[in-house]
C-alpha cells in the first residue's frame, strides 16, 4: 500500500483522537457550572451538552476549520513528510491534553494544538520558520491571517469572557435586586438554555479545529485538490468531540466549578451566556478560542464584580500558568517528536 495513504490514515485517526481528548478535556468546562449550581444532575448535563455538541460542527460553518487548516504551509515538502509533521504535532497535542487531564488542569486544547504544530514544523528538514504562516507582515497591512489571527483570538476571548461576565453579573444583580429566594428554581431552569447554548457554541469553534487538520491532511496527501472541508470530516469530528463529552472530565469539574469562585445559579447562569456568546461571536469571525480560558475568566470577571476578595486569586494564578505553558510545551513536545521521527525513520 502507499506509505502516504497510511500516514495519511494514521493522520485522521490521531486527529480524531485529539477531537476526543478535546471533549473529555473541555466537557468539564462547559458542564462544571451547570453542577456546582445544582441545576442538573451530572447525567443530565452530560447528556443535553452532547446532543448540542454533535450539532455545533454540523451548523456553525467552517470558518475555524479554515483559519487552523491554514496557518502552516507544507506543500513544498513531499507528501509523506508533510503529513509526517501533521501526525508529530497533534500527537503532542494530545499529549498535552492527557498530561493536563490527569491533573485536573484547565488548559487550552487549542494552544496545545497550535503548539504542537509550530514546534514540529520548526524542526522539520525541508521546513522550518518560513512554512509557518505567522501572519505578521500581513498585520502591518490591516489584514488579520495566520497565527497572529489564532493568538488574537485565544488571548483576547479570556480578556473579553472576563469583562462581559463582570458587566453581566453586574446588571443581571441589579435586575434582581430585592428578589425573592425562590427566583433561584427559575435560574437553575434557565441554565437547560444557556448551557445548551454553550454546548453549541463549543462544538462550533472546537470540533472545526480537527475538522481544519484533517482537511489539510487530504490536501497534503493528495486526497483534495482545494481546501474544502468534506461533510465526511464535519461528521467524524463531531461524532468524535460528542463521544469526548459523553465520557466526562470530573476531575477538572472541581478546579473550575468549585476552585475559582463560590458558584451559585446566578453565577452559572451568567457565565453560560457570556462563554457561549464570546464563542460563537469569535466563531463567526474565523478566531480559535479557548473554552477553558473563557469559562474560568468569565467566572473571575463574576466573582470580581462581587466579591473581588472571594475569587480564589491563587488557583486563578495556577491556571495562567498553565495558559502561558502550553503553546511552548506542546511545542518542544511536537519538536522532539518530528526529531524522533526523523531519526528513526528518516522522512522528516
Amino acid at each position: 500500500m502507499d506509505p502516504v495513504v497510511v500516514l495519511s490514515v494514521v493522520a485522521v485517526a490521531i486527529v480524531v483522537i485529539f477531537d476526543f481528548t478535546n471533549g473529555f478535556h473541555d466537557a468539564s468546562n462547559i458542564i462544571a457550572t451547570v453542577i456546582a449550581s445544582r441545576a442538573m444532575t451530572p447525567v443530565q448535563a452530560v447528556v443535553l451538552v452532547a446532543i448540542f455538541e454533535f450539532l455545533g460542527p454540523l451548523v456553525a460553518g467552517t470558518a475555524v476549520a479554515n483559519t487552523i487548516g491554514n496557518f502552516v504551509d507544507l506543500s513544498d515538502l513531499p507528501p509523506i513528510n508533510a503529513v509526517a509533521v501533521i501526525i508529530c504535532g497533534i500527537f503532542a497535542a494530545v499529549f498535552w491534553n492527557v498530561l493536563t487531564w490527569r491533573l485536573g488542569i484547565p488548559s487550552s486544547s487549542s494552544h496545545a494544538l497550535v503548539g504542537g504544530l509550530i514546534g514540529a514544523v520548526l524542526v522539520t528538514a525541508g521546513a522550518g520558520f518560513d512554512d509557518v504562516e505567522w501572519g505578521f507582515a500581513e498585520l502591518l497591512h490591516g489584514k488579520i491571517t495566520g497565527v497572529v489571527k489564532v493568538l488574537i483570538g485565544l488571548v483576547l476571548s479570556p480578556i473579553v469572557g472576563f469583562g462581559v461576565g463582570f458587566m453581566i453579573h453586574r446588571t443581571m444583580g441589579r435586575l434582581l435586586q430585592g428578589a425573592k429566594p425562590s427566583v433561584n428554581k427559575y435560574l437553575r431552569r434557565s441554565q437547560w438554555v444557556t448551557s445548551a447554548g454553550l454546548a453549541f457554541s463549543h462544538g462550533g469553534n472546537d470540533a472545526q479545529k480537527s475538522m481544519g487538520v484533517i482537511t489539510m491532511v487530504l490536501v497534503l496527501g493528495g486526497f483534495l485538490n482545494e481546501f474544502v472541508v468534506p461533510f465526511w470530516v464535519i461528521s467524524v469530528c463531531a461524532s468524535a468531540i460528542t463521544l469526548g463529552i459523553l465520557s466526562g472530565g470530573w476531575r477538572i469539574v472541581r478546579t473550575v466549578g468549585f476552585g475559582i469562585y463560590k458558584v451559585r445559579p446566578l453565577h452559572a447562569l451568567n457565565a453560560q451566556l457570556t462563554s457561549a456568546a464570546v464563542i460563537l461571536t469569535a466563531s463567526q469571525f474565523g478566531a480559535p478560542v479557548s473554552t477553558t480560558h473563557v469559562v474560568s475568566s468569565s467566572i473571575m470577571g463574576i466573582g470580581a464584580s462581587e466579591r473581588p476578595k472571594a475569587v480564589r486569586w491563587s488557583k486563578a494564578q495556577d491556571i495562567l500558568r498553565t495558559w502561558l505553558i502550553t503553546i511552548p510545551a506542546a511545542g518542544v513536545v511536537g519538536a522532539v517528536a518530528a526529531l524522533g521521527v526523523r531519526l528513526i525513520f528518516a522522512i522528516t
